[in-house]
Protein backbone atom coordinates (compact mmCIF):
# COMPACT_ATOMS: atom_id res chain seq x y z
CA UNK A 1 0.00 0.00 0.00
CA UNK A 2 1.47 3.69 -1.04
CA UNK A 3 1.13 6.48 1.44
CA UNK A 4 0.54 8.88 -1.58
CA UNK A 5 -1.44 8.08 -4.93
CA UNK A 6 0.87 6.91 -7.50
CA UNK A 7 -1.30 8.65 -10.13
CA UNK A 8 -1.47 12.32 -7.89
CA UNK A 9 2.28 11.87 -7.66
CA UNK A 10 2.86 11.26 -11.51
CA UNK A 11 0.39 14.44 -12.20
CA UNK A 12 2.17 16.60 -10.03
CA UNK A 13 5.65 16.25 -10.85
CA UNK A 14 4.46 16.43 -14.78
CA UNK A 15 7.15 17.98 -17.02
CA UNK A 16 9.52 18.36 -13.89
CA UNK A 17 12.53 17.39 -12.70
CA UNK A 18 12.66 15.46 -9.65
CA UNK A 19 14.87 13.60 -7.01
CA UNK A 20 14.50 10.96 -4.85
CA UNK A 21 16.48 9.17 -2.35
CA UNK A 22 15.95 6.00 -0.17
CA UNK A 23 18.53 4.62 2.38
CA UNK A 24 17.74 0.90 2.56
CA UNK A 25 17.70 -0.01 6.45
CA UNK A 26 20.89 -1.85 7.42
CA UNK A 27 21.82 -1.45 3.81
CA UNK A 28 23.02 1.65 1.21
CA UNK A 29 21.47 4.66 -0.16
CA UNK A 30 20.11 4.77 -3.58
CA UNK A 31 19.62 7.74 -5.56
CA UNK A 32 16.82 8.46 -8.40
CA UNK A 33 16.58 11.62 -11.08
CA UNK A 34 14.04 11.24 -13.23
CA UNK A 35 11.12 13.40 -15.50
CA UNK A 36 7.95 12.46 -16.26
CA UNK A 37 6.72 13.07 -19.67
CA UNK A 38 3.01 11.94 -20.76
CA UNK A 39 2.26 9.67 -17.81
CA UNK A 40 6.15 7.78 -18.24
CA UNK A 41 8.94 8.21 -16.33
CA UNK A 42 11.98 9.96 -18.98
CA UNK A 43 16.03 10.14 -18.53
CA UNK A 44 15.89 7.96 -15.67
CA UNK A 45 19.39 8.12 -14.04
CA UNK A 46 20.06 6.08 -11.02
CA UNK A 47 22.96 6.02 -8.36
CA UNK A 48 24.16 5.45 -5.22
CA UNK A 49 26.76 3.51 -2.72
CA UNK A 50 25.88 0.52 -3.33
CA UNK A 51 27.92 -2.26 -4.90
CA UNK A 52 26.49 -3.59 -8.71
CA UNK A 53 28.10 -6.28 -10.54
CA UNK A 54 28.59 -6.30 -13.55
CA UNK A 55 29.24 -2.56 -14.22
CA UNK A 56 26.58 -2.37 -16.87
CA UNK A 57 23.92 -3.38 -15.26
CA UNK A 58 23.27 0.24 -13.93
CA UNK A 59 21.98 0.99 -17.48
CA UNK A 60 19.97 -1.80 -17.92
CA UNK A 61 18.15 -0.59 -14.89
CA UNK A 62 17.80 3.20 -15.75
CA UNK A 63 16.61 1.31 -19.31
CA UNK A 64 14.24 -0.63 -17.53
CA UNK A 65 12.70 1.98 -15.65
CA UNK A 66 13.00 4.40 -19.12
CA UNK A 67 9.01 4.92 -20.77
CA UNK A 68 7.87 2.91 -16.95
CA UNK A 69 4.16 4.36 -16.00
CA UNK A 70 4.42 7.08 -13.57
CA UNK A 71 1.48 5.73 -11.64
CA UNK A 72 3.83 2.45 -11.60
CA UNK A 73 4.21 0.73 -7.55
CA UNK A 74 7.38 -0.26 -6.18
CA UNK A 75 6.80 -3.63 -7.21
CA UNK A 76 5.87 -3.15 -10.62
CA UNK A 77 8.74 -0.51 -11.07
CA UNK A 78 11.02 -3.64 -9.35
CA UNK A 79 9.83 -6.59 -11.92
CA UNK A 80 11.03 -4.05 -14.99
CA UNK A 81 14.15 -4.08 -13.70
CA UNK A 82 14.58 -7.41 -12.42
CA UNK A 83 13.31 -9.02 -15.92
CA UNK A 84 16.31 -6.36 -17.54
CA UNK A 85 18.81 -7.73 -15.32
CA UNK A 86 21.65 -10.07 -17.12
CA UNK A 87 21.52 -13.68 -15.67
CA UNK A 88 24.14 -13.72 -12.88
CA UNK A 89 23.66 -10.06 -12.03
CA UNK A 90 24.63 -8.87 -7.91
CA UNK A 91 22.68 -6.20 -6.45
CA UNK A 92 24.85 -6.01 -2.75
CA UNK A 93 23.30 -3.31 -0.60
CA UNK A 94 20.06 -2.74 -2.31
CA UNK A 95 17.61 -4.30 -4.58
CA UNK A 96 14.90 -3.66 -7.66
CA UNK A 97 12.36 -2.82 -4.69
CA UNK A 98 14.76 -0.31 -3.44
CA UNK A 99 15.40 1.36 -6.43
CA UNK A 100 11.15 1.21 -7.03
CA UNK A 101 10.72 2.76 -3.79
CA UNK A 102 13.12 5.89 -4.61
CA UNK A 103 11.14 6.28 -7.77
CA UNK A 104 8.17 6.57 -5.80
CA UNK A 105 10.02 9.10 -3.37
CA UNK A 106 10.84 11.28 -6.00
CA UNK A 107 7.40 11.12 -7.32
CA UNK A 108 5.97 12.18 -4.20
CA UNK A 109 7.95 14.79 -3.63
CA UNK A 110 9.47 12.82 -0.52
CA UNK A 111 11.79 15.08 1.97
CA UNK A 112 14.88 13.51 3.76
CA UNK A 113 15.90 13.32 6.95
CA UNK A 114 18.70 15.96 6.50
CA UNK A 115 16.01 18.45 5.42
CA UNK A 116 14.90 19.27 8.77
CA UNK A 117 16.38 20.76 11.82
CA UNK A 118 15.62 17.67 14.69
CA UNK A 119 14.86 18.81 18.10
CA UNK A 120 15.23 16.10 21.33
CA UNK A 121 13.31 16.33 24.39
CA UNK A 122 14.15 14.09 27.08
CA UNK A 123 12.17 15.07 30.48
CA UNK A 124 12.27 13.92 33.83
CA UNK A 125 9.35 10.86 34.45
CA UNK A 126 5.72 11.64 33.83
CA UNK A 127 2.62 9.73 34.39
CA UNK A 128 1.83 7.02 31.57
CA UNK A 129 -1.72 9.22 30.76
CA UNK A 130 1.03 12.44 30.23
CA UNK A 131 2.98 10.39 28.03
CA UNK A 132 -0.21 9.34 25.80
CA UNK A 133 -1.03 12.48 25.75
CA UNK A 134 1.99 14.46 24.83
CA UNK A 135 2.46 11.76 21.51
CA UNK A 136 -0.26 13.32 20.53
CA UNK A 137 -0.03 16.84 21.02
CA UNK A 138 3.40 17.13 19.62
CA UNK A 139 2.94 15.14 16.59
CA UNK A 140 -0.24 17.47 15.84
CA UNK A 141 2.15 20.13 16.41
CA UNK A 142 4.47 18.60 13.75
CA UNK A 143 1.57 18.28 11.38
CA UNK A 144 0.46 22.01 11.64
CA UNK A 145 4.07 23.23 11.18
CA UNK A 146 4.68 24.68 14.22
CA UNK A 147 7.18 22.29 16.08
CA UNK A 148 10.12 20.56 14.17
CA UNK A 149 10.70 16.98 13.49
CA UNK A 150 10.80 15.94 17.42
CA UNK A 151 12.66 12.45 18.54
CA UNK A 152 11.98 12.55 22.45
CA UNK A 153 12.62 10.40 25.18
CA UNK A 154 10.68 9.18 27.56
CA UNK A 155 10.89 8.36 31.40
CA UNK A 156 8.41 6.73 33.08
CA UNK A 157 6.77 7.88 35.99
CA UNK A 158 5.18 4.47 37.00
CA UNK A 159 5.04 1.08 36.18
CA UNK A 160 1.81 0.42 33.23
CA UNK A 161 0.96 -1.58 30.76
CA UNK A 162 -0.09 0.16 27.40
CA UNK A 163 -2.34 -1.22 25.38
CA UNK A 164 -3.05 -0.65 21.54
CA UNK A 165 -5.88 1.78 20.26
CA UNK A 166 -7.77 -1.47 19.21
CA UNK A 167 -6.87 -4.26 22.02
CA UNK A 168 -9.60 -5.67 24.25
CA UNK A 169 -8.77 -4.35 27.71
CA UNK A 170 -10.26 -7.59 28.99
CA UNK A 171 -8.56 -9.59 26.79
CA UNK A 172 -5.13 -8.37 27.32
CA UNK A 173 -4.93 -7.33 30.93
CA UNK A 174 -5.45 -9.20 33.97
CA UNK A 175 -7.20 -6.29 36.21
CA UNK A 176 -5.81 -8.73 39.53
CA UNK A 177 -2.38 -9.28 38.05
CA UNK A 178 -2.01 -5.36 37.21
CA UNK A 179 -3.50 -4.06 40.44
CA UNK A 180 -1.25 -7.11 42.70
CA UNK A 181 1.62 -5.34 40.66
CA UNK A 182 0.60 -1.69 41.12
CA UNK A 183 0.63 -1.52 37.13
CA UNK A 184 -1.10 1.86 35.83
CA UNK A 185 -3.32 0.76 32.48
CA UNK A 186 -3.57 2.97 29.49
CA UNK A 187 -4.73 2.59 25.96
CA UNK A 188 -2.50 4.73 23.20
CA UNK A 189 -3.60 6.60 19.74
CA UNK A 190 -1.29 3.30 17.37
CA UNK A 191 -2.15 0.30 17.42
CA UNK A 192 -0.50 -3.41 17.69
CA UNK A 193 -0.16 -4.94 20.43
CA UNK A 194 0.26 -4.57 24.90
CA UNK A 195 3.66 -3.53 26.24
CA UNK A 196 4.98 -3.93 29.74
CA UNK A 197 6.14 -1.18 31.23
CA UNK A 198 8.63 -0.98 34.54
CA UNK A 199 10.82 2.44 34.92
CA UNK A 200 13.94 0.91 35.24
CA UNK A 201 13.61 -1.86 32.52
CA UNK A 202 12.20 -0.13 29.55
CA UNK A 203 13.45 2.25 27.19
CA UNK A 204 10.80 4.21 25.29
CA UNK A 205 11.12 6.80 22.81
CA UNK A 206 8.76 8.31 19.93
CA UNK A 207 9.20 10.27 16.68
CA UNK A 208 7.15 13.18 15.33
CA UNK A 209 8.10 13.51 11.82
CA UNK A 210 6.50 15.15 9.12
CA UNK A 211 4.52 12.38 6.39
CA UNK A 212 6.56 13.99 3.51
CA UNK A 213 9.25 12.28 5.40
CA UNK A 214 7.77 8.52 4.47
CA UNK A 215 6.00 9.80 1.32
CA UNK A 216 6.08 6.81 -1.64
CA UNK A 217 7.40 4.14 1.25
CA UNK A 218 4.71 1.03 2.10
CA UNK A 219 3.77 1.38 5.70
CA UNK A 220 5.50 -1.75 5.77
CA UNK A 221 9.11 0.10 4.76
CA UNK A 222 8.34 2.97 7.10
CA UNK A 223 9.13 1.01 10.16
CA UNK A 224 11.94 -0.03 9.15
CA UNK A 225 13.18 3.49 7.59
CA UNK A 226 11.98 5.21 10.46
CA UNK A 227 14.29 3.02 12.84
CA UNK A 228 17.21 2.24 10.70
CA UNK A 229 19.24 4.73 12.92
CA UNK A 230 18.62 2.46 16.16
CA UNK A 231 19.51 -0.27 14.35
CA UNK A 232 22.95 1.45 13.87
CA UNK A 233 23.03 2.25 17.62
CA UNK A 234 22.32 -1.29 19.05
CA UNK A 235 25.35 -2.25 16.29
CA UNK A 236 27.82 0.04 17.51
CA UNK A 237 27.17 -1.63 21.13
CA UNK A 238 27.77 -5.00 19.94
CA UNK A 239 23.99 -6.11 19.33
CA UNK A 240 23.10 -6.89 15.68
CA UNK A 241 19.81 -6.63 15.31
CA UNK A 242 17.05 -6.13 12.78
CA UNK A 243 13.81 -5.47 11.86
CA UNK A 244 11.02 -8.10 11.43
CA UNK A 245 7.82 -7.07 10.07
CA UNK A 246 5.91 -5.88 10.94
CA UNK A 247 6.78 -3.79 14.03
CA UNK A 248 9.17 -6.13 16.12
CA UNK A 249 13.01 -5.25 16.18
CA UNK A 250 14.98 -8.49 17.21
CA UNK A 251 18.08 -10.48 17.59
CA UNK A 252 19.30 -14.09 17.21
CA UNK A 253 18.46 -14.14 21.53
CA UNK A 254 14.82 -12.74 20.81
CA UNK A 255 12.76 -10.05 20.52
CA UNK A 256 14.26 -6.38 22.25
CA UNK A 257 11.30 -3.69 20.62
CA UNK A 258 8.18 -3.19 19.39
CA UNK A 259 6.93 -0.18 17.07
CA UNK A 260 3.52 1.26 16.78
CA UNK A 261 2.79 4.36 14.12
CA UNK A 262 -0.39 6.87 13.73
CA UNK A 263 -0.86 8.78 10.80
CA UNK A 264 -2.59 12.15 11.71
CA UNK A 265 -3.82 13.54 8.67
CA UNK A 266 -4.60 17.48 9.69
CA UNK A 267 -2.38 20.33 8.13
CA UNK A 268 0.86 18.87 6.55
CA UNK A 269 -0.34 15.51 7.96
CA UNK A 270 2.27 13.62 10.38
CA UNK A 271 3.55 10.39 11.38
CA UNK A 272 3.52 9.41 14.98
CA UNK A 273 6.45 6.39 15.44
CA UNK A 274 6.95 5.23 18.85
CA UNK A 275 9.29 2.43 20.39
CA UNK A 276 9.41 0.52 23.54
CA UNK A 277 13.02 -1.26 23.76
CA UNK A 278 12.89 -3.79 26.73
CA UNK A 279 16.38 -2.67 29.14
CA UNK A 280 15.88 -5.43 31.77
CA UNK A 281 12.54 -7.49 32.08
CA UNK A 282 10.94 -9.30 35.19
CA UNK A 283 9.29 -12.10 32.70
CA UNK A 284 7.35 -13.48 35.64
CA UNK A 285 5.38 -10.45 36.98
CA UNK A 286 4.99 -9.34 32.93
CA UNK A 287 2.82 -12.76 32.63
CA UNK A 288 0.79 -11.85 36.16
CA UNK A 289 -0.13 -9.35 33.80
CA UNK A 290 -0.55 -9.73 30.48
CA UNK A 291 -3.14 -12.07 29.22
CA UNK A 292 -1.78 -12.11 25.55
CA UNK A 293 1.61 -13.15 26.93
CA UNK A 294 0.11 -16.56 27.95
CA UNK A 295 -1.50 -17.39 25.54
CA UNK A 296 0.97 -16.64 22.58
CA UNK A 297 3.39 -18.36 24.69
CA UNK A 298 1.07 -20.92 26.64
CA UNK A 299 2.57 -23.97 24.26
CA UNK A 300 6.13 -23.11 25.06
CA UNK A 301 5.97 -23.33 28.55
CA UNK A 302 7.30 -20.27 31.34
CA UNK A 303 10.92 -21.10 31.15
CA UNK A 304 10.35 -20.73 27.06
CA UNK A 305 8.62 -17.76 27.76
CA UNK A 306 10.81 -15.98 29.77
CA UNK A 307 13.99 -16.00 26.88
CA UNK A 308 11.11 -14.69 24.20
CA UNK A 309 12.04 -10.91 24.89
CA UNK A 310 15.96 -10.86 25.37
CA UNK A 311 16.85 -7.40 27.45
CA UNK A 312 19.40 -5.24 26.40
CA UNK A 313 21.04 -4.99 29.61
CA UNK A 314 22.34 -8.57 29.16
CA UNK A 315 23.06 -8.02 25.53
CA UNK A 316 25.13 -4.51 26.36
CA UNK A 317 26.48 -4.74 29.12
CA UNK A 318 25.88 -1.43 29.57
CA UNK A 319 23.83 0.98 32.04
CA UNK A 320 20.54 2.16 30.81
CA UNK A 321 21.59 5.76 30.74
CA UNK A 322 24.67 4.91 28.92
CA UNK A 323 22.52 2.81 26.18
CA UNK A 324 20.27 5.97 26.02
CA UNK A 325 23.09 8.03 25.58
CA UNK A 326 24.37 5.65 22.89
CA UNK A 327 21.23 5.95 21.16
CA UNK A 328 20.70 9.99 20.75
CA UNK A 329 24.41 10.76 19.72
CA UNK A 330 24.16 7.87 16.39
CA UNK A 331 21.15 9.43 15.45
CA UNK A 332 22.31 13.51 16.49
CA UNK A 333 25.62 11.85 14.07
CA UNK A 334 23.49 11.05 11.41
CA UNK A 335 20.79 13.73 11.51
CA UNK A 336 21.78 16.59 13.52
CA UNK A 337 19.53 17.37 16.85
CA UNK A 338 19.34 20.14 19.18
CA UNK A 339 18.28 20.38 22.40
CA UNK A 340 14.44 21.21 23.07
CA UNK A 341 11.16 21.22 25.53
CA UNK A 342 7.76 20.78 25.26
CA UNK A 343 6.28 24.39 25.55
CA UNK A 344 3.98 26.06 28.29
CA UNK A 345 1.31 25.93 25.31
CA UNK A 346 2.04 22.03 24.48
CA UNK A 347 2.01 21.22 27.97
CA UNK A 348 -1.29 22.18 29.21
CA UNK A 349 -2.59 20.93 26.06
CA UNK A 350 -1.18 17.37 27.26
CA UNK A 351 -1.96 18.31 30.19
CA UNK A 352 -6.05 18.34 30.05
CA UNK A 353 -5.70 15.88 27.22
CA UNK A 354 -4.81 13.44 30.09
CA UNK A 355 -7.21 14.35 32.45
CA UNK A 356 -10.36 14.19 29.84
CA UNK A 357 -9.36 11.73 27.53
CA UNK A 358 -6.45 9.05 28.46
CA UNK A 359 -6.84 8.54 32.40
CA UNK A 360 -10.25 8.04 32.13
CA UNK A 361 -11.91 4.26 31.91
CA UNK A 362 -14.23 5.68 28.94
CA UNK A 363 -11.19 5.94 26.78
CA UNK A 364 -9.13 3.23 28.42
CA UNK A 365 -12.20 0.37 28.42
CA UNK A 366 -13.43 1.56 24.51
CA UNK A 367 -12.74 -1.46 23.11
CA UNK A 368 -13.85 -3.54 26.61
Amino acid sequence: MELAGANAAGEEVEGCAVHGEYKVPGGKLVVVDLEVADGVLRDVRVAGDFFLEPDEALLDINRALEGAPADADAQQLAARIEAALPEGAVLFGFTAEAVGIAVRRALANATDWHDYDWQLIHDGPQSPALHMALDEVLTAEVAAGRRPPTLRVWEWGAPAVVIGSFQSLRNEVDPEGAARHGMTVVRRISGGGAMFIEPGSTITYSLSVPEALVQGLSFTDSYAYLDDWVLAALGDMGVKAWYQPLNDIATDAGKIAGAAQKRMVAGGGAVLHHVTMAYDIDADKMLDVLRIGREKLSDKGTKSAKKRVDPLRRQTGLPREAVIERMVETFRGRYGLAQGAVTAEEMARAEELAATKFATQEWTARVP
